[in-house]
């Protein structure tokens, strides 16, 4: 029997199922960390033992390298993948789990005020099963106090001294409080945390932060959850321009081509959440975001032509035969 496993026509044996093409592509179908979709369908684990039909099409996707050619750094922490995924908004856990694994991501945030570090069946186990790597995030907190409460907590819960920093202005538009975050930064920065900041798209709220002792800086895009994209790329150029740690894309992320063009703006990742957890098909997407951030990065690396006002023939004049 024939089937079309990732991309490529393969031979399987009479009854295959889905467990055995995942064998065929070289993965374990006992370990953690393997997403499948036939057909362009997701396939619960539990289903894995039924059979294939002859000439379907079946994707076997792995939480392995994001694809990167090059190591990156955050801290003293070495990176393949540029992107990060927050664990909020998935509908089943089944779904984060499948869609983190499609992602290639090697870190992924987790609200502490959402989880139960004891509870059976929570988003924790699945970052465990995966081996990510788990950042706290204070999301909701609105003072540089209760953020610094907030990282504390994360540590004991968590045995991290990484902190994603979330400290709010108001629950409109949660932008970020300049002051408060300053403060807030300083602080767990002294207290030994490695912090990594959510910040405005400000060039000098970001110099401000980097000068505090943050190991990343995190600009928005634009409004957490909005799917606007990046509404002021000039800021974030500058903002990566000028920056001696990474800078990290983060939030306003709605489709694969926002993430292309936080890359190509000179970002070195990107963060984003609710752009794979509430798409539609939120592993197809979590490919779409992986590939996007790939193609993104290389293309900077690549380097774009000029922007020019007029035409320029890509095929020269000279040379060309005259025609009578």
């Amino acid at each position: 029997m024939r089937v079309e496993l990732n991309g490529e026509l393969r031979e399987l044996g009479d009854g295959a199922t889905v467990a055995d093409a995942v064998r065929e592509a070289g993965g374990d179908p006992e370990a953690r960390g393997f997403a499948v979709a036939v057909g362009g369908e997701v396939v619960p684990r539990g289903e894995w033992g039924r059979r294939l039909n002859e000439g379907e099409k079946v994707e076997v996707l792995a939480a392995i390298q994001g694809g990167a050619d090059e190591v990156w750094r955050i801290a003293d922490r070495e990176l393949t993948s540029r992107l990060i995924v927050g664990t909020g908004g998935f509908r089943s856990l089944d779904d984060a789990e499948q869609a983190i694994a499609a992602s290639g991501a090697e870190i992924v945030t987790v609200a502490l005020r959402r989880v139960d570090p004891s509870a059976n069946g929570s988003v924790l186990d699945v970052v465990r099963k995966l081996g990510v790597f788990l950042l706290p995030n204070t999301a909701g907190c609105y003072t540089a106090r209760d953020a610094v409460r907030t990282a504390h907590l994360a540590r004991e819960a968590f045995e991290t001294d990484w902190i994603k920093l979330e400290v709010i202005g108001d629950d409109r538009t949660l932008f970020p409080d300049a002051v408060e975050l300053i403060d807030a930064a300083e602080t767990l920065v002294d207290e030994g945390f490695t912090v990594l900041p959510y910040t405005n798209d400000d060039p000098i709220l970001a110099r401000r932060l980097e000068e505090a002792g943050c190991a990343a800086v995190m600009p928005l895009g634009s409004p957490i959850g909005s799917g606007a994209g990046i509404r002021n790329p000039y800021n974030i150029a500058i903002i990566a321009e000028r920056a001696e740690v990474p800078i990290i894309l983060d939030a306003g992320i709605g489709t694969a081509s926002d993430a292309a063009l936080a890359m190509e703006l000179g970002c070195d990742g990107v963060l984003l959440a609710s752009s794979v957890s509430r798409a539609e098909d939120p592993l197809t997407m979590a490919v779409a975001m992986r590939r996007a951030v790939e193609a993104g990065y290389a293309a900077r690396q690549a380097g774009r032509i000029p922007r020019k006002l007029h035409a320029e023939a890509s095929t020269p004049e000279q040379g060309l035969a005259e025609l009578s």
